[in-house]
């Protein structure tokens, strides 16, 4: 089969993940900047590197490492909020213009009056079950605060501090920590859970601030695309012509968008509050979000573990090749825009699936072969710092847990 090699050279335990614009916003199964740095530093292809594509990019991880090495890059993602990350994390804005804004900001906080705020007309109808999630003061803040980041005199401004109203709109609700789904913390902490969006933003805009500043200190010239297309379907020529990009660097997903890492649930919070599309359905939209009766799947990498999970759950079967057959075709797509020579390193994890683990790498490494790629090696690291869940449903059973994913594996390919 394809070779992997365990090594603790990946694990990067005690590492900063943080750096320059990387702690701006959390999102679900982040890969870390670290692996993203050292592939491009250990696995760029031979010749020049001027275009790096990410095709599932979520928040940016892999541009904002490709701008810091002053290379250009493309990222895609279907869901929006994953887009509005990525853009502000890839984004040089002026810093006078952030820091004059931030204190306009503070000053607005200072003299912000509830008793006046209280009669004033707002609309939270477009936010599901609003009085659910949240208390009616933080509702009134958060209205608050949009309403300062709308009058503020630098209009370039405007995202970065969106972003982290995206952040405390989150934070604020009623939404257990920790979680990616959207559970509610028990009635009787209700009470007296009360946190402070004021409090919130300026703690997470004064972070950011900080690594906006360490990010325009090290950026080199760069240029970044970002894209709504859907890879599945194809990687439109007036994005990225065919074998123009030298090297991928990506953690595609592992085919539990709707069980384990529900990024559409965790998007939901800002999606809804800044309206963005389809913001109450991202999970049907993402690969494998809609199961069809997909009946086989051309591999032998996978054969003996598709039938097992056959035997045992026709549904969930399905599901699982829902996903594979998109995978595939969303492989097909971004193999075509690859140079010969160009080098593809993806990040995957091996789910399970009625006791049934999938290995991912494996059929990762299979379809690009079908493509005309050569498998160089694959990587095996611990996940002491990803952002995961610690828990999942082996069969999507209220209660029925098991310790998910505890490993990642790093494929590495060459195009012939």
């Amino acid at each position: 089969m394809y070779r992997r090699e365990y090594t603790s050279d990946w694990d990067f335990r005690d590492s900063n993940t943080k750096e320059y614009t990387h702690c701006y916003h959390n999102y679900p199964a982040m890969m870390i900047p670290q692996i993203a740095r050292r592939l491009i530093c250990d696995f760029a292809p031979e010749g020049s590197v001027s275009m790096i594509l990410d095709p599932y990019m979520g928040s940016g991880t892999t541009l904002v490492e490709a701008a810091i090495k002053g290379i250009d890059s493309v990222g895609i993602d279907v869901n929006p909020l994953a887009r509005f990350i990525a853009e502000v994390k890839t984004t040089k804005f002026n810093i006078n213009e952030v820091e004059e804004s931030f204190n306009y900001i503070l000053r607005k906080i200072d003299s912000f009056d509830i008793s006046a705020w209280k009669y004033v007309e707002t609309d939270f109808k477009h936010i599901t079950k609003h009085d659910y999630w949240y208390s009616k003061e933080n509702l009134i803040k958060l209205k608050y605060l949009s309403s300062v980041i709308d009058s503020m005199e630098f209009a370039a401004t405007k995202s970065f501090f969106n972003l982290a109203l995206a952040e405390t709109i989150r934070d604020v609700s009623f939404t257990r920590n920790g979680e990616f789904k959207r559970y509610r913390i028990e009635a009787n902490k209700i009470p007296t859970y009360n946190p402070n969006p004021f409090v919130l933003i300026a703690d997470k805009i004064k972070r950011n601030l900080d690594g906006l500043n360490n990010f325009l200190k090290d950026a080199s010239e760069f240029t970044v695309n970002i894209s709504d297309c859907n890879s599945v379907y194809e990687i439109p020529h007036s994005l990225l012509a065919k074998e123009s990009v030298d090297m991928v660097v990506t953690s595609p997903p592992y085919g539990d968008s709707r069980t384990t890492v529900a990024y559409g649930q965790f998007s939901r919070w800002a999606g809804e509050w800044f309206r963005f599309p389809n913001a109450k359905n991202i999970d049907r939209t993402l690969m494998g979000g809609m199961p069809k009766k997909i009946d086989s799947i051309d591999t032998v990498a996978l054969a003996t573990e598709l039938e097992q999970i056959k035997q045992s759950d026709i549904k969930r079967y399905y599901e699982v090749t829902t996903f594979l057959d998109e995978y595939s075709r969303s492989i097909e797509n971004v193999a075509g825009v690859i140079r010969k020579g160009g080098r593809v390193c993806y990040v995957v994890g091996n789910r399970t699936v009625k006791d049934v683990q999938i290995p991912l790498d494996y059929f990762t490494a299979e379809i690009f072969e079908k493509h005309g790629f050569k498998h160089e090696i694959t990587y095996v690291r611990s996940i002491p710092n990803k952002r995961m869940p610690s828990k999942t449903s082996p069969s999507n059973k209220k209660g029925a847990n098991v310790s998910t994913m505890t490993e990642e594996y790093i494929v590495i390919m060459t195009k012939l």
